[in-house]
């Protein structure tokens, strides 16, 4: 099962997977995908594979890409070696934008995960990141994508510490996981 973790920016998403992924280190079970985005790999930000427009580019074209999307100006990938991991049996977690659900849907069984948390938190989030203007923070504010219906899904309002937030995603994995075996 590919298990899409979604939300609007400053959610908290990529710190919640961060700390599911290290609950769950070693647990066969799972993968966590680590996107591929043309923008530089920034100090405390996402762990993501940095690349050029032009090695994305070749990425797509060589078919080294599961899916690939544009947003805020940058343009994001998953690696197509997720297939692999769906086939064998696993749970895959990813990080993407909502926009790709119906897209991905389509191609693969999915459960999506909404991180939500009030406008206020996700504005002081963003601006603690300091990789934004003004301008691009309000953009980001809002930037709303509706999630099409229907589609399996739990949500985590994200406002209390990143333990208990990521408690519950790992609570979510954990039952993707039973039913990615009863399947």
């Amino acid at each position: 099962m590919l298990v899409l973790v979604v939300g609007a920016s400053g959610a908290g998403k990529d710190t919640l997977i961060e700390a599911a992924q290290t609950t769950l280190d070693g647990d066969g079970r799972f993968r966590f995908v680590r996107r591929v985005v043309t923008r530089p790999v920034i100090e405390g930000g996402e762990k993501h594979e940095s690349v050029t427009d032009e090695e994305f580019d070749r990425r797509a074209e060589a078919g080294h890409l599961a899916l690939q999307w544009r947003a805020h100006g940058l343009r994001y990938g998953l690696p197509g070696s997720i297939a692999r991991d769906l086939d064998a049996g696993r749970v895959v977690v990813a990080n993407v934008s909502r926009a790709t659900v119906p897209q991905l849907s389509s191609r693969f069984r999915v459960h999506v995960v909404e991180v939500t948390a009030p406008t206020e938190v996700r504005a002081r989030r963003i601006s603690e990141r300091g990789r934004e203007d003004a301008d691009d923070l309000a953009r980001r504010l809002a930037r709303a994508i509706l999630l099409p219906l229907p589609v399996e899904r739990d949500t985590i309002v994200n406002t209390g510490t990143v333990a208990e937030g990521a408690a519950q995603l790992v609570a979510v994995l954990n039952r993707a996981a039973e039913h990615a075996l009863q399947a």
